[in-house]
């Protein structure tokens, strides 16, 4: 049982719920600035144009999560043209930091595709040196076979002989030249994106481009998400704590040790409270401040039809509890008590 009606439908998170929401926006947000970091620092070698570059890339990162946060809150007060302007404005923000992004993540797929490509180059290097020692040993070998058409074998064909063996020692050194070359281990990001190019038939550069731009906009919306969280939470709670909803389930008065020092005392039921006409209940929340002087936040507050708010205004302008702006708007004047009343 809850005494107030407008009661909660759940309860704040809890510590453990808010530090993991915490934990992977922090997460999320730093992976976003440090890719945005990587392409904004490799516009100049200059370690001052660096400074500010990356200083820009932080405001934008930053600033654009703010953005976000400012969305909803303008969204939670009906503010829907502000809500816009902020939409916009992140959307702005959102652009530039997706694209900083997809260029850090995709800088930093290709520095690990080109230590591959480096070891590959060498490893090609010596095939082609490996392949032009084969052709030049099968062109002494055609001179070898007119030599002995010519009959000059001792000549042609034992000088052909001995330039082949000299080659084939050569490419045989070589070849353990080029079996000396360490392997190297594929990295996990280079395998994901040969894989992806074989399974849809298409080019590693674009399989490479479509999981940068993927992982890109993942993460923006993934950081929004959790920023997002974390403003309905506050809000929630903000609510939750004006409320202030008393249970009543297994509450006892009073403990078994205390009464045996006031064997005395017999608890009487007391009467229950009547319940507060609506227009006791807009003056407690206009007394209280926890609604706004207008028709729309009364009725929202308290759920109640226009033609209800109309006649609870004209009662309390009648009575002198509001008074009118020269723009119509109602202001708060306070309940008169009986002194002040004489």
């Amino acid at each position: 049982m809850l005494y107030n009606q407008n009661h909660a439908i759940r309860f704040p998170k809890g510590k453990f719920a808010m530090w993991s929401v915490y934990s992977f926006t922090g997460a999320s947000i730093l992976a976003s600035i440090i890719f945005s970091l990587l392409l904004f620092l490799s516009i100049d070698d200059d370690p001052v144009m660096q400074f500010l570059f990356g200083g820009l890339a932080v405001i934008f990162e930053l600033g654009k999560f703010f953005a976000w946060y400012e969305v909803g809150e303008r969204y939670a007060r009906k503010n829907f043209m502000g809500m816009l302007s902020a939409l916009g404005f992140y959307a702005v923000l959102a652009a530039i930091s997706i694209g900083g992004s997809i260029g850090g993540i995709n800088s930093a797929t290709n520095k690990a595709q080109e230590h591959v490509q480096v070891q590959q180059s060498k490893v090609n290097a010596f095939n082609m040196q490996i392949e032009a020692i084969d052709k030049q040993i099968a062109l002494n070998n055609i001179a070898a076979e007119k030599y002995i058409q010519m009959e000059r074998i001792a000549t042609g064909v034992t000088r052909i002989q001995k330039e082949n063996n000299k080659l084939r020692e050569q490419q045989q050194q070589l070849a353990l030249q080029r079996d000396s070359i360490p392997v190297v281990s594929q990295g996990s990001i280079v395998g994901l994106i040969e894989s992806l190019a074989l399974s849809l038939n298409i080019k590693a550069e674009t399989a490479q481009l479509g999981l940068v731009v993927f992982l890109s906009i993942l993460l923006d919306f993934f950081a929004a998400f959790f920023v997002g969280l974390i403003g309905e939470e506050n809000r929630f709670r903000q609510r939750f704590n004006q409320i202030h909803p008393i249970t009543l389930e297994g509450y006892s008065p009073l403990d078994a040790k205390d009464s045996d020092f006031l064997p005395h005392f017999e608890p009487k039921q007391l009467p229950e409270a009547e319940p507060k006409s609506t227009y006791d209940q807009v003056l407690d929340a206009l007394g209280s401040n926890r609604v706004n002087c207008s028709k729309r936040a009364v009725s929202n507050y308290l759920n109640i039809t226009t033609e209800e708010v109309d006649e609870i205004f004209s009662r309390m302008f009648s009575e002198g509890v509001v008074t009118k702006k020269p723009n119509n708007h109602f202001q708060w004047q306070g309940v008169k008590t009986v002194e002040e009343a004489v």
